[in-house]
């Protein structure tokens, strides 16, 4: 499982023990139960739509924080109280690769989702899974353009796209 950057690929490794349907499940719901919605002082309710998960029925929402050593902290919040697979794909993410630098984070494809859920979800549920996933690969993209850019300002992404004449 080292295609995975990070400890992701030891949350990968984990689920893969778990061939049963139902064990598999469980091993989801207890990730399910860790999430941690985005803390006050990176975002605020109502949330920004720029940081809206398209496609997502959970109504999630991704931020990604640059960090003072060049790391970037993933957080979300998910809406939908019945959203319990973004929660748990959420807690993956952030615990597989907050504290890694952007430019890995962005390697990550959105056919991890199949590798967490295998086949087993609804097209609809894994297209809004595979956005949440993209989502963090723009998040990374974006973080890791403003570290090589030496960018100063807001160090919270996504950033809203600039306006002509600023």
């Amino acid at each position: 499982m080292s295609d995975y950057p990070g400890r992701l690929g030891e949350a990968i490794e984990t689920l893969s023990f778990a061939a049963d349907p139902a064990d598999r499940a469980d091993l989801l719901l207890s990730f399910a139960n860790r999430f941690r919605e985005v803390p006050p002082e990176v975002a605020r309710r109502p949330f920004p739509e720029i940081h809206r998960v398209p496609a997502c029925e959970s109504e999630a929402f991704a931020w990604g924080v640059l960090q003072d050593d060049g790391t970037l902290a993933l957080h979300f919040a998910v809406e939908n109280p019945s959203g319990v697979s973004a929660k748990a794909l959420a807690v993956i993410l952030d615990r597989g690769l907050s504290g890694l630098p952007p430019s890995e984070i962005a390697t990550v494809s959105p056919d991890i989702v199949y590798d967490i859920f295998r086949r087993d979800i609804s097209m609809g549920k894994g297209m809004g899974l595979m956005s949440m996933v993209r989502a963090v690969q723009t998040i990374a993209r974006q973080a890791a353009e403003a570290e090589a850019d030496g960018s100063q300002g807001a160090r919270i992404f996504p950033r809203p796209p600039e306006r002509p004449g600023r």
